[in-house]
């Protein structure tokens, strides 16, 4: 068996390896990079495969960067079986038409800008249409039944905690009378997710490939983070502010709806009660059309809650609705929200702020002392998310430099990924201890520290793979073949793109002031201090073009 790492090395997006075993190719994962701009144009680079020679692929959840170049796998040629358990075959039949939507978005937008500078256009990675199309490979299984995908290649999907159809994935491989056992982990779930089931513990593997996002940190136990989060949100309201929560639409939303109607049953303690009753005199708005379809979803696939969720839904108490709660469908309802000078919770996509509705309400809210933008996940180096949780000052918003005013937090217990604790238990479960251990899926500081514990405390080989590391899995672990990788840009490149992006963001800029302004309900408030900004903005040319 022989295993390439193609994406999440050393960073946590992009998931994608090539495995070949028994005389098969196939791939784990292939999803989309985010963060920065010059990561997200990796997604158009060609594949290091050819798509129409991968005999099938496992999939191990929903979520875009495990996910998201499905469709482009398909456009350049691949049309054999994507294995998924259903929940996430139902899950990526709205979120990748909806990625596609986003990409032709992006696409109109750039091809906008490089048409004012003369410059050739290109199409959308993938749109909306080709992402339906792509749903036809998709085949549904069942968790913890073993399926035949050749006469010498077994699989297992296990329920990984993670989301909603998250799975481990088992992989038996009988080579030359051997039989060799890989194991991908794709994203083990926080143990504490109010609405899921634990991750699953494998008793025995050979070959590890396991998630690292969290591997140098510690979540916050579940009571504290519904009490920091009460209190947030509590704080705000009585201070007459908006939180505004950037959630993924898939996941996290459900999580928080939960937990906000959960709350009141913790305690009998007066002062909760009443930032409870705060809490539930405002209206929660999940302005999300994915977020929408998705929870319509988890109501189809009840089945996978933990027991106490089924208990509650059977006696008519659903989980995910309670009074208060308001779901905005349209552009215009989106746009409303901010609009109204009353207090309100505001929970939208996406959860790293780089594309979506979010953005929208980051611009009208993020100014504002009185406000609070909570964040409840994960977020990548050169997100916009990850540049305001990271404390910035200002922020650039649809070409508009935006002061961050507004409170600023951070509630990590939230996040559906396992936690250092969790990663090693998962580790420590195996009743036969794996030979090797790959870690992907983090950052690098999260890796090292992560590597050393699994050393430290099992003795266990660990290897962080580079991109493009093929990994022959033998009785000497040996590096066979190794993708060169472009060198990075000189400095004279990155000054000459920084213009050029510059000159694209006072196009920008120049756009979006004049549609606020032509505005006939824009506050004088929201006037001046367009003015205010403008004004700075031109102080700050000259004192570049005068040094």
């Amino acid at each position: 068996m022989k295993i390439t790492f193609l994406g999440a090395t050393k960073m946590v997006t992009g998931s994608n390896f090539l495995v070949e075993a028994a005389g098969k190719k196939f791939l784990v994962d292939c999803g989309m990079y985010q963060g920065k701009a010059e990561l997200e144009l990796e997604n158009y680079r060609p594949f290091e495969f050819n798509p129409a020679e991968i005999d099938f692929m496992l999939l191990t959840h929903a979520h875009i960067d495990h996910s998201g170049r499905i469709p482009k796998l398909y456009n350049d040629g691949y049309k054999n079986p994507i294995y998924a358990h259903k929940a996430t075959c139902d899950l990526c039949s709205i979120m990748l038409p909806d990625s596609g939507h986003i990409q032709e978005m992006e696409a109109q937008w750039k091809n906008k800008k490089r048409e004012r500078r003369g410059e050739k256009t290109y199409p959308p990675l993938y749109t909306a249409e080709d992402a339906i199309n792509c749903a036809e490979l998709f085949i549904p299984v069942k968790y913890d039944e073993i399926i035949q995908i050749d006469k010498d290649i077994y699989v297992r999907f296990n329920d990984a905690g993670h989301m909603l159809g998250s799975s481990i994935i088992e992989i038996w491989a009988k080579e030359d009378g051997k039989e060799t056992k890989a194991v991908f982990t794709g994203d083990l779930g926080n143990n504490d997710l109010p609405l899921l089931d634990s991750p699953t513990m494998i008793d025995n593997c050979d070959y590890l490939v396991m998630e690292s996002t969290y591997g140098s940190r510690m979540h916050l136990k579940n009571e504290q983070k519904a009490e920091m989060f009460l209190d947030i949100v509590s704080e705000t309201i009585d201070n007459g502010g908006t939180v505004v929560i950037p959630s993924f639409a898939v996941g996290r939303t459900q999580e928080i709806l939960y937990e906000l109607n959960k709350i009141k049953e913790n305690t009998e303690d007066e002062e909760f009660k009443r930032k409870y009753k705060t809490l539930m005199k405002v209206p929660v708005y999940v302005d999300s059309p994915l977020a929408i379809s998705a929870t319509e979803i988890f109501k189809k696939n009840t089945d996978l809650f933990e027991e106490e969720i089924k208990e509650e839904m059977e006696r008519g108490d659903n989980p995910l609705e309670f009074p208060g709660l308001k779901f905005t469908q349209t552009a215009e309802e989106s746009k409303a929200l901010n609009e109204s000078t009353e207090p309100a919770i505001i929970i939208s996509a996406s959860g790293m702020c780089d594309v979506g509705r979010i953005k929208h309400h980051l611009k009208h809210n993020i100014w504002n002392p009185k406000n609070t933008i909570l964040f409840v996940g994960y977020q990548a180096p050169g997100t916009l998310g990850y540049s305001i949780v990271n404390g910035a000052k200002k922020v650039t918003i649809f070409g508009e430099e935006m002061a961050v005013n507004a409170r600023i937090e951070y509630i990590e217990g939230y996040s559906g990924h396992a936690d250092q604790k969790w990663l090693m238990n998962f580790i420590y479960s195996f009743i036969t201890k794996p030979k090797h251990v790959f870690i992907v899926h983090g950052e690098e500081e999260s890796q090292e520290v992560l590597r050393n514990k699994i050393l430290e405390e099992t003795g266990i080989s660990v290897s962080i793979p580079e991109f493009g590391e093929t990994y022959e899995l033998c009785d000497e672990l040996k590096i066979v073949n190794k993708i060169k990788v472009k060198k990075d840009k000189t400095i004279k490149q990155e000054i000459l793109e920084r213009l050029n992006k510059l000159q694209d963001e006072m196009n920008d800029m120049q756009d979006f002031v004049k549609q606020d302004v032509e505005d006939v309900h824009l506050r004088d408030q929201d006037m001046f201090r367009i003015n205010e900004k403008i004004k700075e903005l031109e102080r700050q040319i000259l004192n570049i073009i005068e040094g």
